[in-house]
C-alpha cells in the first residue's frame, strides 16, 4: 500500500518541477507582435536635437523574465540598420498595449496600441509632460 501513495507523490514533484521549468506559453495575442516591426518615427518638439528616422523594432520574448519582452531599436541609415537601444517592456494583450522603459538616464515613457499588423507609438519625456516623438510600424512578413 505504500508503494502507490510514494509513486503518486513522485509524480505530483515531477509535475511541480517541470511547471517550474518550462516557459510559460504566451497568449496568442502576445505571439502575433514578436518579430520585426518597421516604420518611421517623426520628431515633435521643434528645434530638438532629435531627427526624423526610419526605424526597425525587432521584439523578443525576455530570456531571465518570460512575461517581459524586449525591444531592440534600430534606425536605418543609408539602407542600413544601426543599433540605438534595447527597451523593457510590459504588453496588455486585452487593451493591444506595449509599454515600455529604456535604460537611459532620462525619465522616459514609451506607448504603443497594436491594430493587427499595424502599431502606433509616442515617446514622452520629462514624466509625461512633452511628447517627443510620433512612430508608426508595420509588421515585416517573413
Amino acid at each position: 500500500m505504500c508503494f502507490p501513495k510514494f509513486a503518486m507523490r513522485n509524480r505530483f514533484v515531477l509535475c511541480v518541477i517541470l511547471c517550474c521549468l518550462l516557459p510559460p506559453a504566451w497568449p496568442q495575442a502576445v505571439k502575433t507582435i514578436l518579430g520585426s516591426w518597421e516604420g518611421e518615427s517623426k520628431c515633435t518638439v521643434p528645434n530638438s536635437q532629435c531627427h526624423d528616422e526610419l526605424v526597425l523594432y525587432q521584439i523578443a520574448q525576455d530570456k531571465r523574465d518570460p512575461w517581459q519582452l524586449n525591444v531592440d531599436g534600430y534606425k536605418i541609415i543609408d539602407g542600413a540598420p544601426e543599433f540605438m537601444g534595447t527597451l523593457t517592456c510590459q504588453y496588455q494583450s486585452k487593451s493591444g498595449a506595449l509599454s515600455c522603459t529604456s535604460s537611459s538616464k532620462g525619465k522616459d515613457d514609451w506607448e504603443f496600441r497594436v491594430f493587427g499588423d499595424a502599431m502606433s507609438g509616442k515617446l514622452t519625456i520629462d514624466d509625461g509632460k512633452t511628447l517627443y516623438r510620433r512612430i508608426t510600424l508595420h509588421k515585416v512578413q517573413k
